[in-house]
């Protein structure tokens, strides 16, 4: 699958989002994702991934929204000219929906940035046919 790309001052956010066959069960409406993300700072001053905010949307429009600190128990800093990658997964009940959000992060000076983590797709290969 294509990633989807977003660069917002000096970081650059790119999600690749997979189908998991073995972990799904489409009999009963359980499709399972995994999406590795990649987090560079293109920038001169390290940042601290303080926070995520996710918007999950499946195929009937339903939306769940996901909040928490950092991601997959951690609250990375990356330096400049340094890459983060982590990979996670998400269950849907339909074999087709969406993902975007944002992450919180903090410079070394205390600011707070947001930066957008582009919407890209969750879709079970089956479903195109």
């Amino acid at each position: 699958m294509k990633t989807q790309n977003n660069t917002t001052t000096d970081l650059s956010v790119e999600c690749f989002p997979q189908f998991i066959s073995e972990e799904s069960k489409p009999d009963q409406s359980y499709y399972f994702f995994s999406y590795k993300v990649c987090i560079a700072n293109k920038g001169t001053e390290a940042v601290q991934l303080m926070s995520r905010h996710w918007v999950i949307t499946d195929a009937n429009g339903r939306s769940e929204e996901v909040r928490g600190p950092g991601v997959v128990g951690l609250q990375p800093k990356i330096q400049p000219g340094q890459k983060f990658e982590y990979e996670s997964a998400c269950p849907l009940s339909t074999s087709t929906g969406s993902m975007k959000g944002t992450y919180t992060m903090v410079t070394d000076n205390g600011d707070s940035i947001e930066i957008e983590i582009p919407e890209f797709y969750l879709i079970c290969p089956q479903s195109l046919h």
